[in-house]
């Protein structure tokens, strides 16, 4: 498995202080099947709990995951549940388009992503 996010998603993960390792963990999850919800397209929601608070009280990421394939793992967008409560219809396609498109490309494609710094892979923590 490689994860990956994008540059909207680690600037918010630094803000909000989180880890490699917090990052990786959840997308262990994601990959066992353990998300709350499919939204589509290669499209899933994940709770990621605050730290010293509850899952209720958390996070709400979006993540481009295809299970036929599993090899890799993208974190798109993310939101605290007390500022928003779900991702709008338009935020939701666009999202879907963008998960479609990276978990299509080619690693020829995948370095050029890295290589401009759109897309950073997240190191493993096993």
């Amino acid at each position: 498995m490689r994860v990956f996010i994008n540059k909207w998603f680690s600037r918010w993960a630094d803000d909000e202080e989180f880890s490699d390792s917090v990052l990786w963990a959840t997308a262990k999850d994601v990959v066992a099947g353990n998300v709350e919800g499919s939204l589509g397209g290669c499209l899933f929601k994940k709770r990621i709990p605050r730290e010293g608070g509850g899952k209720r009280s958390g996070y709400r990421v979006i993540v481009g995951y295809r299970q036929s394939d599993g090899s890799r793992v993208v974190f798109l967008y993310a939101f605290a549940k007390n500022d928003k409560a779900n991702i709008s219809n338009k935020e939701k396609i666009a999202l879907q388009l963008t998960a479609k498109d990276f978990l299509s490309a080619t690693e020829k494609q995948l370095q050029a992503l890295l290589s401009t710094k759109k897309y950073r892979e997240v190191t493993a923590h096993e």
